[in-house]
């Protein structure tokens, strides 16, 4: 005998009545499949989901059609910036008895891209890059926003200067009367003594924003990656051999950055090809216990 179920959230009112301005879930797990290249595949990922609740007096939203909608996104269907549109119409539309106007969804994942070394031939690893997709729905209008994050590497300038100062002086002091001096003399005296100070270089961080146009076929996400990458000049490297860790430390020698100078890199890098581009980088100091960051952001087109 199938017995007919209670539903509160239709039979009874608030006894506070307040408009709320989002109800829903968060942390939902979802498989998702983008579909592009060498991105193809199912990817693990966090979804939040809610609406509006302008509906004062009304008991609650219904949760399970939330979830039912969104497990759409789920399986061998590839995931698109229409199909979150599509998705987040319907979630207003699922909820017109609760006078719903908005919805908007977050997706946290990662994508998982493989690099080549820097120099050794047929080297290479994985590399791991976070993303955040967030879309609302309101009033009718739809927006779409992609975040990456990126680690890449930093070398102090100021310390650089510091250390090639250390350097000179060590090699006047002892050579400082010499009148001539050998080119394979000079070479052995830095083959000791080059390192006798070295600037501090760290693990970095980029956090880049940026809004996608209306009618975007796909999320560019590779591209905008790529792009960020090359204008810093320094991502960190998956496998490496000798030969790959020594062009990395001249990478380094030859792109020394504050804080301020990627994050202006970044933003000249990327303001003239995307909407709406902002950005926070991080440099995890090995000389402080503090981290040092900057902040930047253009007006939208």
């Amino acid at each position: 005998m199938n017995a007919i179920l209670p539903d509160v959230s239709l039979s009874e009112t608030a006894t506070l009545p307040a408009a709320l301005d989002w109800v829903g879930m968060q942390g939902i797990d979802l498989p998702i499949r983008l579909g592009q290249g060498e991105l193809d595949g199912l990817l693990p990922a966090s979804a939040d989901v809610q609406v509006d609740l302008p509906a004062a007096t009304a008991k609650g939203i219904h949760m399970s059609r939330l979830y039912q909608l969104l497990d759409r996104l789920g399986g061998e269907a590839l995931l698109t910036p229409e199909r979150l549109r599509l998705l987040l119409s319907d979630m207003v539309a699922s909820h017109r008895s609760c006078d719903s106007r908005a919805a908007r969804l977050r997706l946290d994942f990662a994508l998982l891209i493989r690099r080549p070394a820097l120099v050794t031939a047929e080297l290479s690893g994985w590399k791991r890059y976070p993303v955040r997709l967030e879309a609302s729905w309101v009033a009718g209008a739809f927006k779409l926003s992609a975040r990456v994050e990126i680690l890449y590497s930093s070398t102090c300038p100021c310390s650089a200067a510091l250390s090639r100062q250390l350097i000179e002086r060590a090699f006047l002091a002892e050579h400082g009367t010499t009148t001539q001096l050998d080119p394979a003399t000079v070479a052995h005296w830095l083959s000791r003594h080059a390192s006798l100070a070295t600037p501090h270089s760290q693990r970095s961080l980029a956090r880049v924003r940026i809004s996608l146009p209306a009618g975007a076929v796909d999320f560019g996400l590779l591209p905008l990656i790529d792009q960020c990458e090359q204008a810093l000049g320094t991502p960190v490297q998956t496998a490496v051999k000798r030969a790959d860790e020594q062009a990395f430390a001249a990478l380094n020698g030859s792109n020394l950055m504050f804080v301020e100078d990627a994050a202006r890199r970044l933003l000249v890098a990327l303001r003239d090809s995307y909407r709406d581009v902002s950005l926070q980088v991080r440099h995890l100091e090995s000389l402080h216990p503090h981290d040092a960051s900057a902040w930047a952001s253009s007006s939208p087109a």
